[in-house]
């Protein structure tokens, strides 16, 4: 991810959020230690810190439990030496980003939308990310003030639907989310916006006036997909965050993402739909891993995937069940982990 820095006078100007981002943990060993933690330290990839460094929230480190070594939340942000073994088949693009990619941070998979690379930056790096190897430098849509991008969405009137990705887009400032939908507006096919964003989950205090604001003004019906992995990463912090969202008439959905030591028990899965339906988020997607260079030791085979979803399936009513699906480049959109194992692409 692309780090940000600030100079004086924009920490005096800063929000409250902003002023939380900048404050979060970036050493491996402040970590462990905040957690009681020091004897792992043998445990950290110093290589794996250099290509692709932490970056964790405070809040999000409060939420992790103090002597827990193998802590859900820990595993999902500790750089570790499992990152450095070489395995067959992890790739640095796993998902197809490079061959979709069409300039200013327009990325244009699927059918009537398109993906928007807003920025580089974002409040936590997880270390299964499938763009931690992205060429963030050379490809957002924030360059060049949104120009580029709204040209290229403009060219093309089947895109109905604008998707803000990262990076994480609520990592820009609220006045730089107004400039590109105060630019989207004068796209007359535009119909639906759909934001990404981890943010809500790791730093709730994200969700202030200021955001809310802009969310309420927009001219198209919204659609927040948060990410959370765990159903220790919801606490009253969040729970308050996501109300405010409801409030103003944001549909919340849930992304997660299947990850060995996280999630991958039917119990922990069925809490976190659980958990994030009580805080008003629907689940929406189970990603199996995308295979990207130094994510092998998070991978759950294909096998063990669909006997968690099938024990969810019997476990929770179906509209507490995320779709189980896997993302394979070049297809037309994500493919239910099923089709994908028996070779039969039926995307959703």
């Amino acid at each position: 991810m692309i780090p940000v820095a600030s100079t004086p006078l924009q920490q005096a100007q800063e929000t409250r959020w902003q002023a939380l981002w900048r404050q979060a943990v970036r050493d491996p060993r402040e970590l462990l230690a905040l957690l009681g933690l020091e004897t792992q330290a043998q445990r950290i990839s110093e290589a794996a810190a250099r290509q692709f460094p932490l970056r964790v929230p405070r809040g999000f480190i409060a939420r992790m439990r103090h002597g827990d070594p193998e802590d859900p939340l820990l595993r999902q942000v500790l750089p570790v030496l499992d990152e450095e073994r070489v395995v067959a088949g992890f790739e640095l693009d796993a998902v197809g980003d490079g061959a979709a990619r069409r300039g200013g941070g327009v990325i244009h998979k699927y059918a009537g939308r398109a993906l928007l690379i807003a920025t580089g930056s974002c409040a936590i790096n997880c270390r299964y990310c499938f763009r931690r190897h992205y060429p963030y430098a050379q490809d957002t849509a924030a360059a060049a003030g949104w120009r580029e991008a709204v040209a290229r969405l403009r060219e093309d009137a089947s895109i109905h639907e604008v998707i803000l990705s990262g990076g994480d887009p609520l990592s820009l400032a609220d006045h730089k989310l107004a400039e590109l939908t105060d630019a989207l507006r004068a796209v007359p096919h535009i119909r639906r916006l759909r934001i990404h964003s981890r943010l809500p989950i790791v730093l709730p205090e994200r969700v202030d006036a200021g955001l809310l604001d802009w969310l309420r003004g927009l001219p198209w019906p919204a659609t927040l997909v948060v990410h959370a992995n765990h159903s220790n990463e919801f606490d009253a912090s969040v729970d308050a965050a996501m109300a405010k969202l409801r409030s103003i008439g944001i549909t919340l959905l849930n992304q997660a993402v299947l990850l060995r030591g996280v999630n991958d028990s039917v119990a922990a899965l069925a809490t976190l739909c659980e958990r994030g339906f009580e805080a008003g988020v629907l689940p929406y997607y189970l990603h199996q891993l995308d295979r990207v260079v130094g994510t092998a030791h998070f991978e759950v085979s294909d096998a063990r995937a669909l006997e968690l979803h099938a024990g969810l399936s019997a476990t929770l009513p179906g509209y507490l069940v995320p779709r189980l699906v896997r993302e394979i480049a070049g297809q037309p959109g994500k493919t239910p982990l099923a089709q994908a194992a028996s070779g039969t692409a039926a995307a959703v």
